[in-house]
């Protein structure tokens, strides 16, 4: 039989079928759309004090980030009582055009601190610049041992309610719903942090990081020759045996932005290139403008992108739970040197950052507005 004329193999056909089903398949992998970046799942545990301010505006980089997955915002007592922070961050969810993220809310007190706790420890070692919301920067002496009611909220009440639940819970529940990709920021005390520890010991083991306001190193003398308070490692010194829980847990890594956050002010020139897009988010921070560090801002900042890291140092590092002068503070040891059949765990300290690309950053976050 001439070649010209003869039947293709069963092999032939095969292997033509094949090439033809590859060359289809690819065709439609090349007409396809790229795949979107896998999200950044992220819960900010937080002592959100307002109107305004940094506890608040640490918000801004999440919610404007399209590539970022915010599970949720718990509330911690620190800055301000418990109640009275759920409410503001309610109402600044409202103003920013997301009340659909859920609020949570967190512990009232301390796991251990008292207010009668920290009145007599004042009076042994010496006055606490910031006391939150146990007397902020005057005296402790009248403070009420129990959270007061809600008073009046100068930008209004939220009509947007809490959502069901406790702080803890609602972590373990988020962590264990998206193993190993949860990043927890805790910009204020850690007690719902710790208290999500105890609860489910595997809980910090199946988050992504912990990303930390806190871990001011060194900074006695910067107490005594500039701003007291900004040498204060509040969060930690609010709730000390909450922060030894939690550094001590066995996060898969955990960040200390304490170290650098003095080093980046809101100021006035700063105000007014955010209010220069003219949205209600923009009137709100102009309204309640805060001369503060941008404490809080950095740590999310850096969670979402650690690449505004330009100096680290890797250290272990503990909280004082003694009960004395150094009650609070955070020590660090080299790894030759680390306790570490005490739990102790290697943590990076922020140094230095890309100060004109993260402020950018911030503007921009502050100057977004959902999409409609």
């Amino acid at each position: 039989m001439p070649w010209t004329t003869r039947r293709p193999t069963a092999r032939a056909g095969k292997a033509i079928f094949l090439a033809a089903l590859l060359g289809f398949a690819g065709t439609a992998r090349a007409q396809q759309p790229p795949a979107e970046p896998p999200k950044v799942f992220v819960v900010m545990d937080n002592d959100f004090a307002g109107p305004g301010g940094t506890d608040m505006q640490a918000i801004l980089p999440l919610l404007a980030d399209p590539k970022v997955a915010v599970l949720g915002f718990t509330v911690v007592t620190g800055d301000g009582w418990e109640n009275e922070e759920a409410a503001r961050l309610l109402r600044f969810l409202e103003v920013a055009g997301r009340p659909d993220v859920p609020v949570v809310n967190g512990a009232t007190y301390p796991l251990m601190r008292s207010v009668p706790e920290m009145r007599l420890w004042e009076q042994r070692y010496g006055k606490i610049p910031w006391k939150g919301a146990w007397g902020g920067l005057g005296p402790i002496d009248k403070v009420p041992a129990q959270q007061p009611a809600l008073p009046h909220l100068d930008e209004g009440l939220p009509t947007t309610p809490p959502a069901q639940g406790l702080a803890a819970s609602f972590l373990i529940k988020q962590v264990h719903a998206h193993p190993h990709q949860v990043t927890v920021i805790a910009a204020g005390p850690l007690t719902d942090i710790a208290l999500a520890i105890r609860m489910d010991p595997s809980f910090a083991a199946d988050a992504k990081q912990l990303v930390f306001m806190g871990g001011l190193l060194d900074t006695a003398m910067m107490s005594v020759t500039g701003n007291a308070d900004f040498a204060s490692d509040f969060n930690l010194i609010f709730d000390p045996e909450a922060a030894h829980i939690a550094l001590t847990a066995p996060w898969p890594k955990i960040t200390a932005v304490g170290d650098v956050s003095n080093s980046v002010m809101m100021t006035h020139p700063l105000m007014d290139r955010i209010a220069g897009a003219k949205t209600p988010l923009t009137a709100y921070l102009a309204k309640y403008f805060n001369p503060l560090p941008l404490w809080d801002e950095m740590a999310a900042a850096i969670a979402l992108d650690p690449t505004l890291v330009t100096k680290s140092v890797e250290a272990f590092m503990d909280v004082d739970v003694s009960g004395g002068a150094d009650y609070g503070r955070a020590h660090v040891w080299p790894e030759a040197l680390a306790p570490k059949d005490m739990g102790v765990r290697a943590v990076t300290i922020v140094q230095e950052i890309d100060t004109a690309r993260f402020v950018d950053g911030f503007v921009a976050a502050a100057q977004w507005t959902p999409p409609k």
